[in-house]
């Protein structure tokens, strides 16, 4: 294992001296309560581990699977899920268009009678940061978790996954309120916005895999009792979780609209600045085209009134101005110029 950590409670008070290889003995003990938290674990030694506390192999495979969607499996034992924890990222100025403002952290737990062990594998998308697993920890503390058993856990891990898929959502309705007011910008929008819109649509729908089956997670361990000794003071905390989970879908999917929205008006946009480009270049093409044809009508070799005379220079150069200046004053009147 590269990276295991762990706490222990015994009859409500925690208790120094955790090692992995006393997982399976502290499980045992009614009075004890454990944590484990496993971070890019070695396939053969959780395999093992599997082995000695009766865990589902398949849902072993499941947790160090390379692409596994969020889910829940119940089994006579114990409880397997698979949840994605997201963070949000800044791009600077000089990031390409398509750069993703989500970063996503995969957890898997296997929740026993008496304890709970995570497995965490590396942030995908090549992120330096990893999720905060010591946020679980202090929330369970804060909580007061010992007095409510493993459930307490669950719930802090659930709990700090929720938030953010909230503060998620939140940071991509913020890159899409930029872009509206981008869209209407006095200057027209910066260049390459409608890649980084649809960069924004595939990050929505990545989020959408993830925070959608999380209601299906809650409602499971919500309605299943996780052991017997798992207080119904817990129930209001699952509940509320779930509402959340509920108003993250929610959001998610509202967002889905704004963005095909906003990649739609700009391309209306696009359009009804091409129209009034070709209105203004239709407008010159006509006041241009006045003098071509009085100076092409003069270029004829024939005999015409005014040839090769004064008078017949300023008569033209009248007709010129006059018709140049009636065609400017009815194109401006129409807003063609």
């Amino acid at each position: 294992m590269k990276q295991v950590r762990g706490r222990i409670w015994r009859s409500g008070k925690p208790v120094d001296g955790f090692t992995f290889t006393d997982i399976s003995d502290c499980l045992t003990d009614e009075d004890t309560l454990v944590w484990a938290d496993i971070y890019d674990p070695d396939h053969e030694a959780l395999r093992e581990l599997a082995g000695e506390l009766g865990l589902n192999m398949w849902a072993v495979e499941d947790a160090v699977a390379p692409k596994e969607r969020t889910k829940t499996s119940v089994y006579q034992s114990h409880t397997f899920f698979t949840v994605y924890a997201v963070d949000t990222r800044t791009p600077g100025e000089e990031a390409p268009p398509d750069t993703s403002l989500l970063v996503k952290h995969r957890i898997s737990a296997f929740v026993l009678p008496r304890g709970l062990i995570t497995v965490r594998l590396p942030s995908i998308n090549g992120a330096p940061t990893e999720f905060d697993i010591d946020e679980v920890s202090r929330r369970f503390d804060d909580l007061g978790g010992q007095n409510y058993g493993v459930g307490a856990l669950v719930h802090g891990l659930l709990d700090v996954v929720v938030d953010g898929h909230f503060e998620a959502v939140e940071a991509l309705d913020d890159a899409i309120e930029s872009l509206e007011d981008e869209l209407f910008a006095d200057g027209g929008p910066r260049r390459g916005l409608q890649r980084r819109t649809f960069q924004l649509r595939k990050d929505l729908v990545e989020l959408r895999r993830v925070v959608l089956p999380m209601r299906e997670v809650v409602s499971t361990i919500q309605h299943r009792r996780l052991d017997s000794s798992t207080s119904p003071a817990l129930d209001p905390l699952y509940a509320d979780l779930y509402d959340h989970v509920l108003r993250a879908s929610e959001w998610t999917e509202s967002l889905r609209d704004m963005v095909t929205t906003v990649f739609e008006t700009n391309l209306s946009l696009q359009d009804a600045r091409l129209n009034t480009v070709m209105k203004k270049l239709s407008g010159w093409a006509a006041i241009i085209a006045v003098p071509t044809a009085i100076t092409g009508f003069y270029g004829q070799n024939v005999m015409y009134p005014g040839i090769n005379t004064v008078v017949g220079f300023i008569a033209s150069s009248i007709l010129i101005v006059v018709l140049v200046i009636l065609l400017y004053v009815m194109f401006k009147r129409r807003d063609w110029l």
